[in-house]
C-alpha cells in the first residue's frame, strides 16, 4: 500500500460506528509521527513515478496477446505438419532468404509454432534479424528485428516500462518507484496496524473495507488501507524483482551473487583442442565461427534429445572455432525446464551439461523471479495477478490523494487545496537506543539501494532546513513586550 494515512492528521478521528464508542484523541509515539511524515512525504513525492511503473507495466502484460495479434502469420503455422523436416533444410531456406550476418541461434518449431533462425549483424548491436521458418515445409513465413527473441512490439512496450525510452536517464525511474514501493507497502501495513489497534472497529476491517464509515475520509481510508493489504505481498515482489535489474541496486545484487558464488553456472564448451566442424554443407551458413554446416544442426538436436532434452530448445552455435555448441531448454512456463548441454558440432557427443536443479537455490529463485515479474512463469493466470496488481496499486495511490484532498481546511479563513502536512519532531523523541540501531540500518540499506538512499538523505536535508526556516519565521513573529517603566 502506497499512500496509506495520507493526510496530515496525526490522531485518529472519533469511531462513528454504530457499535463503537467514541475515542479520545491519542497523540501518536515519536516512532508513529516519523513513520506516517515518512509516507505521507514518500506517498506524494514517489506516487506519480509508482504510476508510471504500474500504467506501463499493465500495458507489458497484454504482450503474448498483442504479439499474436500483430505477427501470428510469422509466429505460427497455419497447419501442422506429421512431421518436421531436417533442420538442415528449414536453416539453409533461412539463410536464402537472408544472406548477410551469421547465425546467433536457432529454436525449432515444435507444435504450431514456427522456427526460429536468428541472424546477427554487427550494425544491429543487441539486436538480431529473426527469420520465421514452417518447420513442416521450409516455407520462410516473414522476418522481424528481434532483442533477445523478444518481437518488437513486446521489446518497446519493455523498454517503455524500464527506461520509458529515455535510456540510461529513464533508468533512474523504474529504479526509484522499486526502492520506495516495498518502504510504502511495509510502512503503509504498520499504520494501518496501529490504528487497528486504536479501536475495534478498525480491528474488525483489517481485510474488509468500513463501508458503514459514510462518504468523507474514513471511508476513503478504509478502501485504500484494506486493498493495500491484501496488495502487500505482490508489491513486496515486484519491488524485490524489480531491483535485481535495476542499474544500482541490481548491480549491488550482482555483486552478492558473486560474492555467495550464487550465479547461474557457466557451461563449458571447451573441446580440448579438437578443430572446428568442418563446413562445405550444401546449405552452408556464415555462423559464430565462420562457415557452419547446416547438418550440424540436426546432429547437435539430436545429441541433446538423447540426452533428455525435451520441449522447446534453442540451439546455439559455437561462439569461437573449436568449441562446443549449446544446446538450452527454453520453456519459461511452470514447472520451467532450464537444463543446458553442450555438444561437440562435428560427432555429435555431449560434452558438459548443466541441469537447473543443480543450480544455486538464490539463481534459481532469481530467474522464477524474473519469470513472474515479467508475466510468463504461470502463463495466463501470471498475467492477470500482474494486471490485477498494477490496477489495485493505481486505485490505492487514487484513494491516497483522494485522503489528502479530503482533509484540506474548508472554512473561509483557512481553505487550502490540500490537507496539511503530519506534523515535524518525530525524530527528537526517538529514544536513544532506536537511534543507534535505526540509523546503521538505514545507511545499510541506502548502500544496497543507492536511490533510496539518495532520497532520504535530501528528505531529511529539505526538512531540516524548512523546520529551520519554520522556527526562524515564528521567532520573529513573536511580538516583545516593552520592558516596565524605571527598570
Amino acid at each position: 500500500m502506497s499512500l496509506t494515512e495520507l493526510s496530515g492528521a496525526s490522531t485518529p478521528e472519533p469511531s462513528t460506528s454504530a457499535d463503537a464508542s467514541p475515542q479520545p484523541a491519542r497523540r501518536p509515539s515519536a516512532f508513529g509521527a516519523l513513520l506516517l511524515r515518512l509516507h505521507f512525504y514518500a506517498g506524494v513525492l514517489v506516487a506519480p513515478f509508482l504510476v508510471t511503473a504500474a500504467l506501463t507495466g499493465l500495458a507489458f502484460t497484454i504482450t503474448p496477446q498483442l504479439d499474436q495479434l500483430l505477427y501470428g502469420d510469422k509466429l505460427t503455422v497455419a497447419q501442422v505438419g506429421e512431421r518436421s523436416l531436417p533442420l538442415a533444410e528449414q536453416v539453409g531456406a533461412a539463410r536464402n532468404a537472408h544472406p548477410e550476418g551469421s547465425i546467433a541461434s536457432v529454436q525449432p518449431g515444435e507444435g504450431d509454432q514456427s522456427t526460429r533462425v536468428a541472424f546477427a549483424l554487427p550494425e544491429l548491436g543487441e539486436n538480431q534479424h529473426t527469420v520465421y521458418v514452417d518447420p513442416y515445409t521450409a516455407e520462410v513465413k516473414g522476418q522481424l528485428t528481434t532483442w533477445f527473441g523478444s518481437t518488437p512490439a513486446t521489446t518497446w512496450l519493455d523498454d517503455l516500462h524500464r527506461h520509458l525510452h529515455l535510456g540510461t536517464v529513464g533508468e533512474h525511474y523504474s529504479e526509484l518507484a522499486a526502492s520506495w514501493l516495498w518502504v510504502l507497502a511495509l510502512g503503509g501495513v504498520i499504520l494501518w496496524w496501529r490504528r487497528r489497534s486504536a479501536t475495534r472497529a478498525a480491528a474488525r476491517h483489517l481485510l474488509v473495507p468500513d463501508l458503514s464509515a459514510g462518504k468523507g475520509v474514513r471511508r476513503t481510508r478504509g478502501w485504500h488501507a484494506t486493498t493495500g493489504i491484501w496488495l502487500t505481498i505482490g508489491l513486496l515482489f515486484l519491488s524485490a524483482t524489480g531491483l535485481t535489474w535495476s542499474r544500482y541496486a541490481g548491480a549491488n545484487f550482482s555483486a552478492g551473487l558473486d560474492a555467495l558464488d550464487a550465479r547461474t553456472p557457466v557451461i563449458s564448451t571447451s573441446l580440448d583442442g579438437a578443430p572446428p566442424a568442418a563446413g562445405g554443407g550444401h546449405h552452408g551458413s556464415s555462423g559464430a565461427e565462420g562457415t557452419v554446416e547446416s547438418a550440424a544442426f540436426d546432429r547437435v538436436s539430436a545429441a541433446a534429445r538423447a540426452a533428455g532434452l525435451s520441449g522447446p530448445v534453442e540451439i546455439a552455435p559455437a561462439a569461437a572455432p573449436g568449441s562446443a555448441w549449446t544446446v538450452t531448454q527454453i520453456d519459461n512456463t511452470w514447472p520451467v525446464a532450464k537444463d543446458r548441454v553442450a555438444v561437440d558440432p562435428a560427432g555429435g557427443q555431449v560434452t558438459a551439461r548443466s541441469d537447473f536443479a543443480d543450480w544455486p537455490v538464490l539463481a534459481k529463485l532469481s530467474g522464477l523471479g524474473i519469470q513472474a515479474h515479467m508475466g510468463i512463469l504461470f502463463g495466463p493466470i501470471n498475467q492477470i495477478l500482474l494486471a490485477a496488481l498494477a490496477l489495485g496499486l493505481l486505485s490505492v495511490i487514487v484513494w491516497g490523494y483522494r485522503m489528502w484532498w479530503q482533509r484540506r481546511p474548508t472554512r473561509a479563513d483557512r481553505r487550502a487545496l490540500a490537507g496539511a502536512p503530519p506534523a515535524r519532531g518525530g525524530v527528537r523523541g526517538l529514544p536513544i537506543w532506536a537511534l543507534l540501531i535505526g540509523v546503521p540500518v538505514i545507511v545499510a540499506v541506502g548502500w544496497a539501494l543507492p536511490l533510496f538512499g539518495l532520497t532520504v538523505l535530501a528528505f531529511l536535508v529539505i526538512d531540516v532546513i524548512v523546520g529551520a526556516v519554520s522556527r526562524r519565521r515564528r521567532s520573529t513573529a513573536v511580538p516583545t513586550s516593552p520592558a516596565p517603566a524605571g527598570r
